[in-house]
């Protein structure tokens, strides 16, 4: 391999490795889109090698970039550190998880265990709403949800990687006439009313993704109800309510109650972890890290044949093709 590789060209390199889209990648690398592309080809000219293979629909590695992408995380990592090398104590990273039995939960933990040198303080406040408003003011880096029911306002100055598909499910109450089954088949749910956390605005993306889900198959979403906080506080309010819920296949159990996976089509939730724009924190390289390793082992990100998402979020993470946006 060639000396004195520039830092810049591999941190592109990596950019554009991470989120398989050129587009992407140079908004994180904080460039223009064919600045991008020219120091890709740069550093392809420099090893001599082809390091992506592009069409108008999709960016993949080429086994010669699978084989540099571990070397070129590790020497960025190592120059970032060398950065960081003068900064006594680096403060702690705040990160929101939404809940503890969560896919932000897994990726925290994981991170903890790449760095547990670092200091990340987990919070628990459902709602990338909320969470994105506080990102924007400075009082929270991290958390994770549905970035396509954002306002784009807000999207604008903040950045995100997909972590994971959630397969959406049904919380039933124990004696409903669908909890028997295995899975419940979303045509079923039809003349049903769902709470899907209308009332709360800190989570109105959650809310946002229900309506359209919802859209054309007969399924009520419940009235406005005042937010409500914490898991048995959930549970109470939900089971006296006699409610059934649109929740996401890896919610905490309910007692009294029974989560069914849905299907027919199987309605896909993105969670994506969501940072600060221009945020440079040894944590948020750790939970970068953390959500792509958990990603790659799980294949979290592959969408299950027959699969259903809203055309915002097929539209924000780059799933239609080019030819068909306006």
């Amino acid at each position: 391999m060639p000396r004195d590789t520039d830092p810049r060209l591999l941190r592109a390199f990596v950019a554009v490795a991470d989120e398989l889209n050129f587009t992407r990648a140079a908004a994180r690398v904080f460039v223009a889109q064919q600045s991008l592309s020219r120091d890709i080809r740069r550093l392809e000219e420099h090893l001599d090698a082809v390091l992506f293979v592009r069409t108008t629909r999709r960016v993949s590695l080429t086994s010669e970039g699978e084989r540099l992408l571990p070397y070129a995380q590790r020497v960025l990592a190592a120059h970032d550190e060398l950065n960081a090398a003068a900064v006594r104590e680096e403060r702690p990273l705040l990160v929101d998880v939404g809940a503890p039995a969560s896919t932000g939960q897994r990726v925290l933990d994981e991170a903890r265990r790449l760095a547990p040198d670092l200091e990340f303080v987990a919070r628990y406040h459902s709602g990338l709403t909320g969470a994105a408003a506080e990102i924007c003011d400075g009082r929270l880096d991290v958390a994770f949800g549905r970035v396509a029911g954002l306002d784009p306002v807000v999207l604008g100055v903040l950045d995100h990687r997909l972590i994971r598909y959630e397969r959406v499910a049904v919380l039933l109450p124990e004696g409903h006439r669908l909890a028997r089954p295995a899975r419940v088949p979303l045509d079923a749910l039809a003349g049903e009313t769902l709470y899907a956390g209308a009332g709360n605005p800190e989570t109105a993306e959650w809310t946002d993704y229900a309506r359209r889900l919802f859209a054309g198959r007969g399924i009520e979403l419940a009235a406005p109800f005042p937010r409500i906080e914490g898991e048995a506080e959930f549970g109470r309010v939900v089971r006296r309510r006699g409610w059934s819920v649109l929740a996401s296949e890896v919610l905490a159990a309910v007692p009294g109650m029974v989560l069914r996976p849905l299907v027919d089509p199987v309605p896909l939730s993105p969670v994506s972890l969501v940072w600060r724009r221009g945020l440079r924190h040894p944590g948020l390289d750790a939970i970068r890290a953390a959500g792509r390793r958990l990603a790659e082992a799980g294949r979290w990100r592959e969408r299950p044949h027959g699969s259903w998402l809203p055309e915002p979020d097929a539209r924000t993470l780059g799933l239609v093709p080019p030819s068909t946006k306006r």
